[in-house]
């Protein structure tokens, strides 16, 4: 249980992924900590339009979903130019996604805004933020095709470098254009896009090298776009569901009171960060399950699931028993509020609880995102959904107040929601009617 031979080909790429994981939302945080700075109405502002791009950032996070185990299982096959070919068809339809989400994003920004009804004084600077930062749409896009690319490769490393390059610069321009140049709010925007397009280019520069030495095409594919497209349409429902539990979470615990959805907020976050960490094991689990199936290893891809099953759940025990123990303190952290205090001290035990769960789910996510499985990750997040959705009706009419409440909406969530998934994820790979062998799925 403590050691495999195949810890070391996971750690390779788990490791690096990680890193790449942490790097990517701390743009949006270095935004949040120079723009508060300006005022609370720059700041509203930024959270206004950083909500709309977060949504269609996290919708469209399929473009390295999908290219992943396209490319790996070219790669598995032994067929480096085909795994390569595949990934640029990835990235030419991140363009052309991206190139849509600008002209129609641009003229609809204040429509997209006045959704939130915000108050007046933060409108102008939320409808500034949001115009510019859409012109940097594409190139995230570009950067989720292409990263996945060199993930379905097994190289998370150049990722890891492109991610912390791009943090870095993005800090810098932020400060040089807010303050230097005194751009204020539409700075920050700046700075963020020309960091994006950076890093975009350095990709697109990485993508024409690599195929030119395994002698792939750079020229788009109308076939092989659609085949990416027809994989990610399921990988967007998928995500879609994923979203709109979180955010029904969100709108029952708003109904409980003011304290009682900082602490859910805080929780959130909490359980997000966590999430790392299994995220990385799913995204190894995405590039090696690909390349084993590509080649036709039936075992070795069964070997690999279950060690990441073992790695999941020991790390969600591990990181669980840590929120445990530091539960009666973290509030101190985050909120001055007795009442935020208390109810943390109350959630974060049963928060804890349901951890090595997630593990188990993350990681046969990653999984079967690598099998190219999304049909079926995508209908029974459906199921899942439906599922919670009656859990979270009970809790929020049984008109709970308090620590009572938060309790049991954790309980829904944590354990109800997650559990959901991973009763049907559990199931699908006990089955073999994932494990297709060969070059596509």
């Amino acid at each position: 249980m403590l050691r495999s031979p195949l810890d070391r080909d996971i750690r390779r790429l788990a490791v690096p992924a990680l890193g790449a994981l942490v790097a990517e939302p701390v743009f949006l945080l270095t935004d949040t900590a120079l723009v508060g700075h300006l005022g609370s109405a720059q700041l509203g502002g930024l959270s206004v339009a950083s909500a709309v791009l977060q949504t269609a950032v996290g919708l469209l996070i399929f473009l390295a979903y999908s290219t992943t185990p396209a490319v790996a299982r070219w790669l598995g096959v032994g067929n480096r130019a085909r795994a390569v070919a595949a990934g640029v068809d990835g990235v030419w339809l991140a363009i052309v996604l991206g190139v849509l989400l600008v002209v129609v994003g641009v003229p609809a920004t204040p429509w997209l805004i006045s959704l939130f009804s915000p108050s007046a004084s933060i409108v102008d600077y939320a409808n500034q933020y949001l115009a510019i930062s859409i012109l940097g749409l594409p190139a995230m896009l570009i950067t989720f095709a292409a990263s996945g690319l060199l993930r379905g490769l097994q190289d998370t490393r150049t990722p890891l470098i492109v991610a912390v390059a791009g943090f870095i610069a993005n800090a810098l321009l932020n400060v040089l254009f807010i303050y230097g140049f005194g751009w204020g709010v539409a700075g920050s925007a700046i700075g963020t896009v020309v960091a994006s397009w950076a890093m975009a280019i350095a990709y697109i520069v990485m993508l024409v090298v690599i195929a030119r030495r395994e002698g792939a095409a750079v020229r788009p594919h109308l076939r092989g776009m659609l085949v990416a497209s027809h994989a990610g349409a399921w990988l967007l429902l998928r995500t879609a569901s994923l979203r709109a539990a979180m955010l029904a979470t969100i709108v029952v615990a708003t109904g409980f009171g003011v304290p009682e959805l900082a602490t859910v907020q805080i929780a959130l976050t909490i359980f997000a960060t966590l999430a790392f960490v299994l995220d990385a094991l799913a995204i190894a689990g995405q590039a090696m399950i690909g390349k084993e199936l590509g080649a036709s290893e039936i075992p070795r891809a069964r070997a690999i699931t279950r060690r990441l099953i073992e790695l999941g759940v020991g790390s969600g025990v591990l990181l669980g028993i840590l929120v445990a123990i530091s539960s009666p303190w973290v509030g101190y952290v985050f909120s001055s509020e007795p009442e935020v205090r208390l109810g943390l001290a109350a959630l974060l035990p049963v928060l804890a609880l349901g951890i090595p769960v997630a593990g188990f789910v993350f990681v046969l996510d990653g999984v079967l995102i690598g099998a190219g499985d999304a049909r079926y990750l995508a209908l029974t997040g459906v199921v899942n959904l439906a599922v919670y959705l009656p859990l979270l009706m009970w809790v929020e009419s049984a008109d709970l107040t308090a620590v009572p409440a938060l309790v049991s909406l954790w309980f829904a969530f944590g354990l109800g929601y997650i559990g959901a998934r991973a009763v049907t994820l559990g199931l699908r790979a006990r089955s073999d009617r994932w494990l297709i062998p060969g070059a596509t799925r």
